[in-house]
């Protein structure tokens, strides 16, 4: 019989009822520059353990792939099991910015921390972009949905047609909120030991507060992202973590009041 891991990788929690006072409910508006703020800050957070941060990424990557690698089921565990791996991310920004600690074990310090509440929010996920993609279903028809999807360039020109951009920019327009939603909730559950639904709450609220440094923040992304793209994809090595580290602190940012 195996013996015990000696040294595992600890489950960070935030003391909820002592830290009440520095919690900012909906979250605090702030200036369009926190946008940039985030992205740099976040990678500083990087930087103080890169060659984790990379291994972590290209772990979670092979998991993601091998997942939508297999039909419809992979599909809906990976956006189950998003948060879960979300989680233990910002445990372990959380970690990192305290204690200057990341390990490779974050990555799934989620299953151990609030896993139940966290696929909760991954389920409600499903269910949201059930609803939103019924227009363009409606639009174009179920087989030619999943058909263009999947990357068949003919089943993608047979569904253009009268109503389908209109369906699709109402696809888009109902994404953001849903996005908004999800943004913060896996640190609010796992760091403020909050229920899924109020997560998904306070998320929402606390984007919506800040919709001109957020701007800011995706078309800095967006540059990036085309710039970490070019050198074979490598970049992305790079941006990934950035991002995730960019979350935490925009959660601290707007959520918690120094």
């Amino acid at each position: 019989m195996s013996e015990p891991n000696p040294n595992p990788v600890p489950v960070e929690r935030v003391d909820a009822a002592a830290d009440a006072a520095a919690f900012v409910a909906g979250g605090r508006g702030l200036e369009a520059a926190r946008g940039w703020a985030w992205i740099t800050e976040g990678f500083q957070l990087f930087k103080r353990k890169a060659g984790t941060w990379i291994l972590i990424t290209i772990v979670l990557g092979v998991i993601f792939i091998g997942l939508v690698l297999i039909p419809v089921v992979g599909a809906l565990a990976s956006a189950a099991l998003y948060p879960v791996f979300a989680g233990g991310i910002m445990l372990g920004c959380h970690s990192l910015a305290q204690e200057g600690e990341l390990e490779f074990g974050h990555l799934f310090a989620g299953f151990r921390s609030r896993a139940g509440d966290l696929v909760v929010i991954g389920l409600l996920s499903i269910v949201a972009w059930i609803i939103i993609i019924i227009p363009v279903i409606l639009a174009i028809g179920a087989g030619a949905f999943f058909a263009s999807v999947g990357g068949d360039p003919e089943a993608l020109v047979a569904a253009i047609g009268p109503g389908v951009a209109v369906a699709w920019l109402l696809v888009m327009g109902l994404a953001v909120p849903v996005y908004m939603a999800l943004w913060f909730a896996p640190a609010l559950v796992v760091l403020r030991e909050m229920p899924p639904i109020e997560a998904l709450k306070q998320s929402f609220r606390g984007c919506l507060r800040n919709v001109v440094p957020f701007l800011v923040y995706g078309v800095v992304m967006m540059v990036l992202g085309v710039i970490a793209v070019i050198p074979a994809g490598l970049g992305l090595l790079v941006l990934m973590p950035v991002i995730m580290a960019s979350v935490y602190v925009a959660f601290r940012d707007i959520f918690i009041h120094a």
